[in-house]
């Protein structure tokens, strides 16, 4: 289901929250060390895989100009591109991937409801005033890798969610399309490559992933990719948070049982990421059920 409208030398179709990608390509990446692509090599970022792929669908790619770096802020991505003139610079494609560096830096959140519109009108100029050549990425969740495991994951994770819902919400307002990226950079946890060498930063694989999201608009099929139907554990052994991921969209339920086969917690797994908290259970093995209309599925856990 193609969510993308390629125009091919024709004139521009108009819908809400819709991107056009015009022939010959013009596109401005604007962000920080996820839009360079730290710690992968220059191809392997996601804005040249994004354009690569573009031309493999027969499109001419005229311009990439990536504007980015790593640890840039809101205010830092504001005074890069102030006094560029690149409204005159004809773009007529335009994203914007920036906020980590506001939470990672415990930068008060008021910033960011401030600069994150800022950076939107600006980009939406950029655009040519079109705001169907604009598209925003979610920031994705460091937590879910060797690094931020080490560094509090879960307040991490809570100040993710708490930029994305902003960006999200200037996103609706703005009727810009969005693409959450968030749930793929979760599967870090469950899929060490698809965090780079670095332990923080995106693979390429990772990013290839965002880019088929973004031509295709399937959250889901992108993460069919990487589960293979399996329920997804980590860690195992645990001592007291273990991530369950199984994408699935309707409704499920996790049951844990002891050894003797009693259960002893029981919750609803309403998304394809749920965290259950073990820490006041015995040592010992433990058998995890997920059941679903029309199944179900069992692993074991360790808890130490």
């Amino acid at each position: 289901m193609l969510k993308i409208i390629f125009v091919l030398f024709l004139p521009c179709i108009f819908l809400a929250q819709t991107l056009t990608v015009q022939s010959p390509v013009r596109f401005l990446a604007l962000g920080d060390s996820y839009t360079i692509g730290e710690s992968v090599s220059a191809n392997e970022s996601w804005p040249k895989q994004f354009v690569d792929s573009l031309a493999q669908r027969g499109v001419t790619i005229d311009t990439l100009r990536i504007i980015a770096k790593t640890g840039w802020r809101t205010d830092n991505l504001i005074n890069a591109i102030t006094n560029q003139q690149l409204d005159k610079q004809h773009y007529n494609l335009v994203a914007i991937l920036i906020g980590v560096n506001n939470q990672y830096q415990s930068r008060p959140i008021s910033e960011y409801v401030q600069q994150f519109p800022q950076l939107l009108d600006s980009a939406i100029r950029y655009a040519g005033g079109d705001t169907n050549h604009v598209f925003i990425v979610s920031i994705p969740d460091y937590a879910a890798t060797p690094n931020g495991q080490e560094s509090n994951p879960e307040n991490i994770k809570a100040g993710i969610n708490n930029y994305n819902s902003i960006n999200k919400y200037f996103a609706d307002k703005y009727h810009i399309r969005y693409f959450d990226i968030t749930p793929i950079s979760r599967l870090g946890l469950f899929r060490p490559y698809l965090v780079a060498d670095d332990g923080l930063h995106p693979s390429a694989t990772q990013y290839s992933a965002w880019v088929k999201l973004i031509l295709n608009n399937d959250l889901m099929d992108v993460l069919n990719d990487f589960s293979d139907k399996e329920l997804l554990i980590y860690p195992n052994a645990v001592s007291d948070k273990l991530s369950v991921f199984y994408p699935l969209k309707i409704s499920k339920v996790l049951e844990l049982f002891d050894s003797n086969g009693k259960s002893v917690l029981k919750q609803e797994m309403n998304g394809e990421l749920i965290d259950l908290w073990l820490k006041d259970l015995s040592k010992g093995i433990y058998t995890l059920r997920l059941v679903y209309k029309g199944g179900q599925i069992s692993k074991k856990v360790i808890k130490y």
